[in-house]
């Protein structure tokens, strides 16, 4: 068993403590925050609280730290918790320059420590499934991945919320949601080496943007074209098309409170078929799986090359928001 303390403890941190209550592998039994409102939410659940991430780093009962804390934050928060020996999961996007991610990963390799990432879609079946089916061949190769991940959830923050900062958070859709379409597309795609990305305010006050297109193109020469969009109802798509065929899944509800997923699949020549998966605890699997292999027993399915390349991607779509064209990652 893993005894961790969660690390910021707003809607996230507080969704992450609910999915670890039960679980075999992981107990939070320590809950950070420096909002006496924020950490009430942990004492409710019996767990106890602290003020400071050092306290965290203080205590010896903890074995891990679970970063949900703003991504400014991330690079040095992890390095520190390495440096005194701590495990680390972090909500993404794992840093904000690829400079941080180098030093972090360096850090974490340094300590022999395993470090985790926020990244739970690859942990529902239906993706599971999908990427099986296309390492098997079953689909060809994979040519073009369309996938978007868009709600509306951020409409009831207040306007001072740091996810709505243009300084903190430039690109608020990319940081929400558009980074899990980027790393789908790395786990299936490969290695990105250009992006083309558009950011735009259209349906909201958010002064950091709404509406996110971005056009990835890897190694390999296939294409990404992600979606996400944070002024409009919720939306869960993602399709890989093939040389033989497809498989598209979409999502039911938001994966914070899934309801299944719908899924289709069609090769040449033959008739669609239609599958239904049920509900599916991803977030709980990613730090689960984190916590197997924080205590050696299965490696960590997402490697630090994907993380790595995740963050340089992140970078590079900044720029070319800001520089309106093709960059290089």
């Amino acid at each position: 068993m893993i005894n961790a303390a969660v690390v910021g403890l707003g809607w996230w941190g507080q969704n992450i403590l609910k999915n670890l209550l039960n679980s075999p592998v992981i107990k939070p039994v320590l809950g950070v925050d420096p909002l006496d409102s924020a950490c009430a939410a942990a004492t409710a659940l019996g767990i106890g609280t602290a003020t400071r991430f050092e306290d965290a780093l203080a205590n010896p009962a903890i074995d891990a730290v679970i970063l949900c804390t703003p991504q400014e934050r991330h690079a040095e928060q992890i390095v520190a918790a390495a440096r005194a020996g701590r495990h680390v999961f972090c909500e993404k996007p794992l840093c904000t320059t690829a400079a941080d991610a180098e030093a972090a990963l360096a850090a974490v390799r340094k300590a022999g420590v395993q470090l985790g990432i926020g990244h739970e879609r690859r942990f529902e079946p239906a993706v599971i499934e999908m990427r099986r089916r296309f390492v098997a061949g079953e689909f060809g190769n994979p040519l073009l991945l369309e996938g978007n991940f868009s709600q509306d959830l951020f409409l009831k923050l207040p306007p001072d919320n740091w996810r709505l900062s243009k300084t903190i958070n430039p690109a608020g859709p990319l940081s929400a949601t558009g980074i899990h379409m980027v790393d789908l597309a790395i786990a299936f795609l490969g290695r990105p080496t250009s992006v083309w990305a558009r950011l735009s305010q259209l349906g909201s006050h958010f002064e950091n943007g709404d509406t996110m297109s971005i056009t990835l193109g890897f190694e390999s020469g296939a294409t990404a074209i992600l979606g996400a969009v944070l002024a409009t109802p919720f939306m869960g798509r993602l399709a890989l098309l093939g040389s033989k065929g497809w498989m598209e899944i979409r999502d039911r509800s938001h994966p914070q409170n899934s309801t299944g997923w719908d899924v289709v699949s069609v090769h040449r020549d033959e008739t669609p078929v239609s599958a239904f998966y049920p509900p599916h605890a991803a977030v709980r699997d990613n730090l689960e799986a984190f916590g197997r292999a924080a205590l050696g027993e299965a490696p960590y399915p997402v490697t630090s090359d994907e993380m790595l390349s995740n963050v340089r991607s992140f970078e590079a779509i900044q720029r070319s928001v800001n520089s309106g064209g093709i960059e290089k990652i």
